[in-house]
């Protein structure tokens, strides 16, 4: 009987006896960090264009894809180390190697005079509106 837990204290010794393991989980998002999973991205609709913010620290030009696709809007991002970088040897690090890929509909972009630029980890893009945006056809009835 000297092995029973009174049901009020049950909570308590429950969770002393997974202490190690929760002191355990929590030294994993210093070894896993889910921060470059999904980067950030803004998209506002100005008018007569949409502008699309995606911050990119540390990512280089030629690591990026954007595409338009019947609307849609894609950013594709595939970090990788040079082979200077490989070579070090390095006692920490907290750099990887990941990749990511976002997406936002627009509804009424046009395929045409897209403009990109990267500065200072941010990429923003512009992209102009279609001013026809009608696919309908009014049909008269004889």
């Amino acid at each position: 009987m000297a092995e029973l837990v009174p049901f009020d204290r049950y909570d308590r010794a429950l969770h002393r006896a997974f202490d190690p393991f929760f002191d355990f989980m929590d030294d994993f998002p210093t070894v896993i960090n889910a921060d470059h999973a999904a980067f950030k991205m803004n998209v506002e609709d100005a008018d007569d264009k949409y502008v699309v913010s995606a911050q990119l620290p540390g990512v280089k030009k030629n690591q990026i894809d954007v595409e338009l696709n019947e609307g849609t809007l894609t950013i594709s991002v595939d970090k990788k180390d040079s082979d200077e970088e490989k070579s070090k040897n390095y006692l920490h690090r907290e750099t990887s190697e990941w990749s990511a890929t976002r997406q936002v509909y627009l509804k009424d972009a046009a395929t045409q005079g897209i403009t990109a630029k990267l500065a200072d980890g941010v990429l923003n893009i512009n992209v102009p509106k279609c001013t026809n945006t009608s696919n309908a056809t009014q049909v008269a009835i004889d």
